[in-house]
């Protein structure tokens, strides 16, 4: 909503994401657009990007980028920092301003991690964290909206009801939800964010445990991509192929440690079967392959 997108627009993200990526893009009637990945950073991959535009795309005569068969417009770019390993993000900025085309991060799961020295969620025009029961530090719930401060002031007046200042009357401009974190929330979030390098030192720790017992094996640890800092939120390994990964599964949990695949693809949901996409060649490969390890910030020494 902070970035325009309207009823019938299409928003580019990957296929390879948790479904609350493309569930934000359909809250807004718009139409999610599935593009490959990279294998190395798990995160939209801009030559398949830049190859999907070239074949779909168009730029109007009004500087909107617009699908050709449709004449749709193709409002934003939602990549996703998978398991806190950092996207291409540079490469991406690049391509979405060639076509004019919003870029939003979805940071939910790289809270701390860096891309070039610099924190993900800085580099868009709107950047998102998640505060969720799961995440490197949580306030139960809730998220965080990373912006300039004239969209801060607008996600500001939509998320508390849109209601305008009053002394005393209810007066509300415009439909708004009721997003607020509450201070008891907020309070938790901002004590745990303290904590936030202590965090993401003891993932790493972690990381480095399994990228070291790995190491000689079939299986192939998910490192951190080359110029980047990983907060390592889920650590991973790429299984040789869909039986290994089954059997590591089965194997793991029967005994008490939860390992768990990958997500579904999101063109496989119901909601997204009809929506574009291009091939997904490596979207299927990983979906075959990756299986998540315990990645608890508790102490492992």
């Amino acid at each position: 909503l902070l970035a325009g997108v309207q009823r019938n627009d299409l928003v580019l993200t990957q296929a390879l994401t948790f479904v609350a990526t493309c569930n934000a893009i359909l809250y807004c009637q718009a139409e999610p657009v599935f593009i490959d990945v990279d294998k190395h950073t798990l995160g939209l991959s801009p030559a398949a990007l830049e190859i999907w535009l070239e074949k779909n795309a168009k730029c109007s005569d009004d500087g909107r980028c617009r699908e050709k068969k449709s004449n749709r417009i193709i409002r934003a770019c939602v990549p996703m920092h998978t398991f806190g390993h950092p996207a291409d993000i540079d490469s991406l900025i690049v391509i979405c301003d060639k076509w004019n085309i919003v870029l939003i991060e979805d940071a939910t799961e790289s809270l701390g991690s860096l891309y070039k020295g610099k924190h993900t969620g800085t580099f868009g025009k709107c950047g998102t964290y998640s505060f969720n029961g799961n995440k490197i530090i949580t306030t139960g719930g809730g998220g965080m909206i990373v912006t300039d401060t004239h969209l801060g002031d607008r996600a500001k007046h939509i998320t508390t009801t849109a209601k305008l200042k009053h002394p005393y009357e209810f007066l509300h401009d415009e439909l708004g939800y009721n997003y607020r974190l509450p201070n008891i929330n907020a309070a938790l979030g901002c004590a745990q964010l303290e904590e936030l390098d202590n965090y993401i030192f003891k993932k790493r720790g972690l990381a480095l445990l399994y990228e070291n017992y790995f190491s000689g094996s079939d299986l192939q640890f998910i490192k951190e991509p080359e110029n980047c800092r990983s907060n390592y939120w889920l650590n991973a390994v790429i299984c040789s192929d869909l039986k290994q990964r089954d059997e590591i599964l089965k194997k793991t949990n029967e005994n008490g440690i939860m390992t768990r695949p990958i997500w579904t693809l999101m063109h496989e949901l119901p909601m997204y079967k009809s929506c574009m996409r291009d091939d997904l060649t490596n979207s299927r490969w990983l979906q075959n392959r990756v299986l998540n390890l315990p990645s608890s910030v508790v102490s492992y020494v």
